[in-house]
């Protein structure tokens, strides 16, 4: 891994800090937890894991065995090991507005103990699960890019076991972060359609197809877009191939949605979107469309 990766609040943008973290095998797993934590020990700050597939007391243990104080830590509460259900399924469902607000709680519990910044591993397993609310996994992956890592002082790895996750859904998770460590190449086709989130400024990025076949992928983008506390917000399309009348219907909704009233900004439409919109003007009421930038 990368020592930009490990850059904290202080010197890094949240891109830096907003990791999905990829891994095959349980040697891989440890080779990403053991620098991770460590360097958040060196550093004086608060590391909590975030566990699902894996039993907590094995991440106690790994960490011992890598030659790490995990006893004084853990009885400092400067490393704490929880679970995905005390956490992301608090109430036994997902809800992303929920998880947003614990971050920023956990962030001031970090602080009020003296601890500068938090440090946090999520094992993203439980998005498989057949729980409520974890189809808006990639909502949720979305929205925090802004809405957490931006405003807060937190460096969280989102962990993603490719033999619990099927490929395209992994890819389509792991496309919701600027920052990915442990990528593989990828033997499958790449998803009809990703969706990213802009570095420097609020929006995400279409890329690809908006079409049936990505039409959840769709859902979540407008959901994020819906939500995004941002006043002025920028939706990019110059690297988006098709989009079909239902995914623009989506998101001329999700524009309506917006909490302050202003128009989506949209970047690099392309020429079937104006031409919808000559058909359908009414979608285009609270979208504001621009050239390439």
């Amino acid at each position: 891994m990368h020592d930009d990766v490990c850059r904290t609040y202080g010197g890094g943008a949240a891109e830096d800090r907003h990791v999905a973290v990829e891994y095959s095998t349980d040697a891989e797993w440890a080779a990403h937890l053991v620098p991770f934590v460590r360097a958040g020990f060196d550093r004086g700050e608060q590391v909590q894991y975030f566990a699902d597939a894996t039993e907590p007391g094995r991440v106690v243990r790994t960490l011992a065995d890598a030659g790490l104080d995990v006893d004084s830590a853990v009885r400092r509460g400067q490393l704490v090991v929880t679970t995905a259900d005390e956490t992301y399924l608090s109430g036994s469902r997902f809800d992303p507005d929920a998880m947003i607000g614990l971050w920023g709680r956990a962030v001031e519990d970090a602080h009020a103990q003296g601890y500068g910044n938090l440090r946090v591993i999520g094992e993203m397993s439980w998005g498989t699960r057949q729980i409520t609310g974890a189809e808006r996994l990639l909502e949720y992956e979305l929205r925090i890019h802004h809405e957490v890592f931006e405003p807060l002082p937190l460096t969280a790895w989102c962990f993603y076991d490719r033999r619990l996750l099927a490929p395209e859904a992994l890819d389509v998770l792991t496309d919701a972060h600027l920052t990915r460590a442990g990528a593989a190449p990828r033997p499958h086709a790449r998803p009809e359609l990703a969706v990213t989130p802009l570095a420097g400024r609020p929006g995400f990025r279409l890329s690809g197809s908006a079409g049936y076949e990505s039409r959840r992928v769709t859902a979540a983008a407008s959901a994020a877009l819906a939500a995004s506390p941002a006043q002025d917000l920028t939706l990019d399309l110059s690297s988006l191939d098709h989009l079909d009348v239902a995914a623009l219907t989506d998101i001329a909704h999700a524009a309506r949605r917006r909490p302050f009233g202003t128009p989506l900004r949209v970047v690099g439409a392309p020429p079937a979107l104006h031409r919808m919109l000559d058909l359908f003007p009414e979608l285009g009421t609270d979208l504001q469309k621009v050239g390439r930038q």
